[in-house]
């Protein structure tokens, strides 16, 4: 069982697990960390609706870690 209160989550990921991504994740990582679901979040990515900066390499997205923790509060 985790011991970590509603306010250290942020929705699919523990803080620690969010400090500890590399720089840039997979929009399936992204997703979690933010709670969408993965048909959501490929859907706001393909219109450039994502919630933070979203890079498209050949046939994969990555999203920029510094991003995603600004977005989520977490930003050093």
């Amino acid at each position: 069982m985790r011991d970590d209160t509603p306010a250290e989550r942020a929705k699919g990921m523990s803080r620690e697990e969010l400090l500890a991504l590399p720089v840039a994740v997979d929009l399936d990582t992204s997703n979690r960390a933010l709670g969408l679901g993965r048909s959501k979040g490929y859907e706001l990515a393909k219109r450039d609706a994502y919630p933070c900066r979203v890079l498209r390499l050949g046939n994969a997205y990555r999203v920029v870690t510094a991003d995603l923790l600004k977005l989520l509060g977490l930003a050093a």
